[in-house]
């Protein structure tokens, strides 16, 4: 007699239901975004840092539509970041590299508008805002959108280990916007850090709240570079190491500044 043989998938009931929560916020973030991409930063002839900065450049020279030459950018920077930091990281951000383009495809298809007229100072803050709170939404799930983030991951982990993340991405993205001036005009450019300067500031408080504050953590551990690599592989933060030594029993020890 043959057996009969039950295969049973066992379903992680709270995993599915934090992932459908997410997806539906996700799909959210990407719907705010892309509106601001195809109703307030094209139809007013801005640009801004990041993917979508380098985008717009090409734009310039490349007669095709944003989302595809967006989907071409994601893809480059996700086989860069797999290959160069594992499937783990490059898994962190799969979600966004899929869905984000997609989502802008479809907008692409409506004539959009959010302004009645063209008015670049609206335009500008408009666009701070709505990305903001877009990023703060994605930030908030866990997700990160697949950007020049993740290549200034790669390029601290590559090249430079030992300068914050957040003054390498600032680099790459006053990077772009300074190449934008040259594309466009000195002024587009300028509106394109007046930009950079309300999402940081609006993802902030999307995260924090009105009240948002840095803060700073210092860790003394004899697990140096354990601590290092959890922090920077699975947490995305950067880290710095200061050399300290105990005033009562001048032990040697590193300090971490988190």
């Amino acid at each position: 007699m043959k057996k009969k043989i039950n295969f049973k998938i066992k379903i992680d009931k709270a995993k599915l239901k934090r992932f459908t929560i997410d997806f539906f916020f996700i799909i959210f973030a990407c719907g705010i975004s892309a509106f601001t991409i195809t109703a307030v930063l094209i139809p007013n002839g801005l640009t801004s840092g990041g993917v979508t900065g380098i985008v717009r450049i090409i734009q310039n020279y490349v007669s095709m539509d944003f989302s595809i030459l967006f989907y071409g950018g994601v893809i480059i920077i996700l086989l860069i970041v797999t290959i160069t930091m594992g499937f783990k990281e490059g898994r962190k951000i799969l979600l966004l590299s899929i869905l984000f383009p997609a989502t802008i495809f479809v907008f692409e298809r409506f004539p959009l508008s959010l302004l009645e007229e063209k008015d670049i100072i609206l335009a500008a803050f408009f666009c701070g805002v709505l990305f903001g709170i877009s990023s703060g939404i994605v930030f908030w799930r866990g997700y990160a959108f697949c950007g020049t983030d993740a290549l200034a991951k790669v390029l601290k982990r590559t090249l430079f280990p030992g300068i914050p993340l957040s003054q390498i991405l600032l680099v790459i993205d006053a990077a772009i916007i300074i190449s934008s001036a040259f594309i466009y005009s000195r002024n587009i450019a300028l509106y394109a850090l007046v930009t950079q300067v309300i999402f940081t500031k609006t993802v902030d408080t999307v995260l924090y709240g009105l009240e948002a504050k840095i803060v700073q953590l210092e860790i003394i551990t004899k697990y140096t570079d354990e601590v290092t690599n959890y922090i920077m592989s699975d947490i995305g933060r950067g880290v710095s190491e200061i050399n300290i030594t105990g005033a009562y029993t001048k032990t040697e020890y590193k300090k971490l500044l988190v």
